[in-house]
């Protein structure tokens, strides 16, 4: 089919990919170079690869994948070998039993005689999607070489649904087959790296994501007729009731893969399609990190060590749900863990179990909340407490009690930066004068991805990006660079070390507010925390943006993953 420059340049200015003086340029350039427009989009032009190949697809009349956002199924990968994926370029990535179809995707989907071969080979419908050959190819060293599908394959291989539709789902649950999928899933995870995994139920499938530096990715498609057994075999694991679909429950259970033990957190929640589970990895091994370790240097890592060396005061750390605060809580502790102090937590849910300290579960329904368990705390003889999290009026005044009768307390506050926890203080119902005798410090940070080392390359920024990076970071720009010396950011290239993100673990910024004489003097007249900020500026302040782009200047994390994260 032949499509014009004029169409195809008209549909991605309809679809808003580009404007109409871009449009006239890459025409013209196309023309200079005597190139279809299709190939000199791909080739030549800045226009994004995706967006070029959703308006072709358009014009083809013909189904578009993007393969780099989507786990290709098990099943499909069965009917078509890996030698017959890379030898044509091609990449089977769904499976539909009630019409028996294969979706395959291609660079080519006009391409009769391959559709022809592959009908021939699977023995299926086949349908041919168009994708970008870049991510096909990529999807292929994946998908088939990858830790994850080839087990799953084969324990599908030994599940048959219409089994599993005629027996309970009690008894399925205890087969081997699901079992092992189960246990694949748990294994890829401590693999991967990830902290979570989603299992979800979907109209036709269930998919599996996992949550790797922070980011979600789907890994895997499964037939959804083993949706409630693979749900079953994880409740009985985390001692939940299997028969009640109703409710959302809670449970946990340990996991081993050699040497490496983790503790799975588990959720579960009704949803339309069935019951989604949450899990979170909790590693039981391998240690808690060093402050250092997590991100903290210089002035940062000085004055949150000041803070904690005091006998008395209130620490806070503050920042959204997975910042990582809990870890950064956790790692303080075992800087403190002697036998000469007693430290006693309160906590909901307990994320770490940690020799020498004494931590409690919050149980509303037995009576111990966060405030009644602080008031038994007192009676404790405790040195370090902590608790979970500052939520409520009575907990506020119980913690600046616990700090002004000589205790040290940690605490958390959902707060975007570390200067508005002190107007949320005030909102909790702690007076002013009192926040001022013992808060010692204000802490609040993000996890950014760090980059991958394997594949780490140099790069220079453009004009725009220098410019942000020394306007946000004023005096703290290194002096190198105010003398001339050319700016220099780093970013990874994507390889099979880190699954081709060009990202590998992670890495915390922070902000830490040191709570000095002058910053007091506002507590005490209830300032906002835009003058908290102001003042702190004036002082040893770095603002989690600029701890982000000297991590950047550092070649630690990239600018793009900073500004994700950061940028309020």
């Amino acid at each position: 089919m032949i499509i014009s420059p004029k169409q195809f340049i008209a549909k991605l200015i309809e679809n808003k990919v580009i404007n109409e003086a871009q449009g006239e340029r890459i025409e013209i350039d196309a023309l200079n170079k005597n190139l279809p427009i299709y190939e000199y989009l791909l080739k030549d032009s800045t226009v994004k690869k995706d967006a070029v190949l959703k308006v072709q697809a358009f014009f083809l009349n013909v189904p578009f994948i993007d393969i780099s956002a989507s786990a290709a199924d098990p099943q499909a990968l069965n009917f078509i070998p890996e030698s017959v994926a890379r030898t044509y370029n091609v990449l089977p990535y769904a499976y539909d039993p009630k019409t028996e179809s294969v979706y395959v995707a291609t660079g080519d989907p006009l391409n009769f005689n391959l559709n022809d071969f592959l009908e021939k080979k699977t023995n299926k419908r086949v349908i041919l999607t168009l994708a970008n050959i870049d991510d096909i190819i990529h999807g292929i060293s994946v998908s088939y070489s990858h830790g994850l599908s080839p087990e799953v394959k084969e324990a599908l291989a030994e599940v048959s649904s219409d089994v599993i539709k005629q027996k309970e789902a009690t008894t399925v649950v205890k087969e081997a087959p699901i079992a092992k999928i189960v246990d694949t899933i748990l294994e890829f995870a401590m693999k991967g790296r990830a902290s979570d995994i989603h299992i979800e139920a979907e109209e036709d499938k269930t998919r599996v994501r996992y949550r790797i530096d922070g980011v979600l990715q789907e890994k895997l498609t499964l037939p959804r007729t083993i949706h409630d057994s693979l749900i079953s075999r994880i409740k009985i694991l985390s001692e939940m009731k299997i028969d009640e679909r109703r409710i959302p429950q809670d449970g946990r259970f340990n996991f081993k893969m050699g040497e490496q033990e983790v503790d799975l957190r588990v959720s579960s929640l009704p949803t339309v399609h069935g019951e989604k589970i949450v899990m979170r990895l909790l590693k039981k091994t391998g240690g808690l990190p060093q402050l250092g370790e997590l991100g903290l240097r210089g002035t940062q890592l000085k004055d949150i060590e000041e803070a904690i060396t005091k006998p008395y005061g209130i620490i806070l750390v503050t920042g959204p749900t997975g910042s990582g605060k809990t870890t950064t809580l956790y790692s303080i502790l075992t800087k403190l863990n002697k036998p000469t102090v007693n430290i006693v937590t309160l906590e909901d849910p307990i994320e770490y179990q940690i020799s020498g300290l004494n931590q409690v579960q919050v149980n509303p329904q037995a009576g111990l909340t966060f405030e009644t368990g602080l008031r038994s705390f007192l009676r404790q003889d405790p040195n370090i407490i902590l608790v979970g999290e500052i939520r409520d009026k009575e907990t506020t005044s119980l913690a600046i009690q616990a700090a002004l009768t000589g205790h040290l307390v940690f605490s958390t506050l959902h707060t975007n930066d570390s200067a508005t926890a002190i107007p949320r203080l005030i909102d909790l119902g702690g007076e002013p004068f009192l926040i001022s005798s013992v808060l010692s410090a204000s802490v609040a940070q993000r996890i950014a991805r760090r980059i991958c080392d394997a594949c780490k390359e140099e790069y220079e920024p453009t004009p725009l990006v220098k410019e942000n990076v020394v306007n946000v970071l004023g005096p703290l720009l290194p002096s190198k660079y105010t003398k001339g010396e050319p700016m220099k950011l780093f970013r990874g290239k994507g390889c099979a070390e880190c699954n081709f993100s060009g990202y590998l673990g992670r890495i915390a910024i922070f902000e830490v507010l040191k709570i000095t004489p002058a910053i007091n003097k506002l507590i005490l007249s209830s300032a906002s925390a835009k003058e908290i900020e102001q003042q702190g500026l004036k002082e040893s302040l770095i603002i989690m943006k600029q701890d982000g782009y000297l991590k950047a200047l550092d070649g630690i994390t990239t600018i793009e993953e900073v500004l994700r994260i950061a940028e309020v």
